[in-house]
């Protein structure tokens, strides 16, 4: 199993075998998605939409439905245009 040490400024190094599984490359920005025992590290690069399947997973407490989304929108639309306000 490949192994990364932490450096001093928390930084690692991917072993070469972990970025070829992941398809990873200089400049590639990944994502650290909590899961029960860990983190599961998870690449952003772009690509096909199924490139995302399981990029939320244990995100969400419970299903949202598309009200709840609908809501949280617009209430963050309306706090985006108050601080634009202000300014």
């Amino acid at each position: 199993m490949p192994t990364a040490t932490l450096t001093s400024k928390g930084q690692i190094t991917v072993p070469q075998a972990v970025r070829r599984a992941l398809g990873l490359h200089a400049g590639t920005k990944v994502d650290f998605v909590p899961i029960a025992d860990g983190f599961k590290v998870v690449s952003l690069h772009r690509g096909e939409a199924s490139s995302l399947k399981g990029r939320f997973a244990g995100r969400a407490a419970a299903p949202v439905s598309i009200e709840e989304m609908d809501d949280a929108i617009a209430s963050e639309a309306s706090a985006r245009h108050a601080r634009a306000r202000k300014r």
